[in-house]
């Protein structure tokens, strides 16, 4: 059995001019294993920076969809990776995924790319944060392995969406048919396994809340602009010194309600990575004249602790402030 792909078909899949090219020259395949093989080879070793930055300008940028005037696989692909973020994006979504993404662009001259298929327009934005912190060689790394998930994904659907090659013979195209589709859905269910979002979580909010109650007037403080962080070097802990360190890692921001609880700050998960963590808040906003211009609170989440729920509330007055592990 052989598989026969135009320079067009695989340009649909990856946006790279060269990456087609030589793909399309070493086809036929006689699996989707081998093409995909080949594929990762050429990516990684035969595509240089440029050839990764015209992949990159093939998407449209995440949180909007393709020109009405595009059309064919490449469209659709787009349009069906980012559906899941658009059936989730409100309204306030989709303008902040407009600013970080332009300010991402500015950073570092590329569209933020990722591989959305599964996730919601929530998860998105937290990564896209979380991200925005890289160093420009390491996030052009990253955005690469990304681009390669995708091409991975529409590589098995270009697979499941092709009739038997006429480069076999010896058996009828009918026969031969449903085993095209196994082959391609049984790839695109393990490729699925990892980079898609896991399955839903048992929880209903996630691991990580806050809540801010200001006790000199016995009411939730609303307005005050919360960010959530968490310690990058597994091989030692911050210590009081380290406050301001770039070893912070951004996980996710909002904003107080009327409630005084704070939005999403991280996915909702069913296992939370271990770690140290940092909430911050900022107070000057909420108390101008207030002794404190912000608050952070540093905790611990333990091997054992994963699956726990941790509730951090500040209980805030203009000259005082204290915490408690609440549930």
């Amino acid at each position: 059995m052989a598989f026969q792909f135009e320079e067009r078909e695989l340009l649909a899949c990856c946006g790279s001019t060269r990456f087609a090219r030589e793909m399309a020259r070493l086809s036929p395949f006689a699996t989707y294993d081998q093409a995909l093989e080949m594929a990762r080879d050429i990516w990684l070793n035969n595509v240089d920076t440029n050839g990764w930055l015209e992949a990159f300008s093939a998407h449209p940028q995440i949180g909007e969809t393709p020109a009405n005037q595009e059309s064919g696989m490449h469209a659709q692909w787009c349009k069906g990776e980012q559906s899941m973020a658009m059936a989730t994006a409100t309204a306030s979504n989709l303008q902040e995924l407009h600013e970080w993404n332009i300010r991402y662009k500015q950073k570092f001259g590329f569209i933020f790319i990722i591989c959305a298929s599964g996730r919601t327009s929530n998860e998105v934005l937290v990564e896209l944060k979380r991200r925005y912190v890289n160093r420009p060689i390491v996030e052009l790394e990253i955005a690469a392995l990304e681009q390669l998930k995708i091409t991975e994904l529409r590589l098995a659907k270009l697979f499941k969406s092709t009739e038997v090659s006429p480069f076999h013979s010896g058996e009828h195209s009918e026969n031969l048919k449903p085993k095209v589709l196994l082959v391609a859905d049984e790839r695109l269910n393990k490729i699925g396994a990892h980079i898609t979002a896991a399955a839903p979580s048992t929880r209903t909010r996630p691991p990580i809340t806050t809540h801010i109650l200001d006790v000199s007037r016995g009411s939730p403080a609303s307005g005050v602009e919360v960010v959530l962080q968490k310690w990058n070097r597994l091989e030692k802990e911050p210590s009081f010194d380290s406050a301001g360190s770039g070893d912070w890692i951004f996980q996710g921001s909002s904003v107080t309600d009327t409630d005084g609880r704070s939005g999403q700050l991280m996915p909702i998960v069913d296992h939370v990575s271990p770690g140290i963590y940092r909430i911050s808040f900022n107070t000057r906003k909420y108390f101008p004249g207030g002794f404190y211009p912000y608050v952070s609170i540093v905790f611990k989440i333990k091997e054992d602790q994963t699956s726990q729920h941790f509730h951090v509330p500040l209980l805030l007055s203009p000259f005082s402030f204290t915490t408690y592990r609440g549930s």
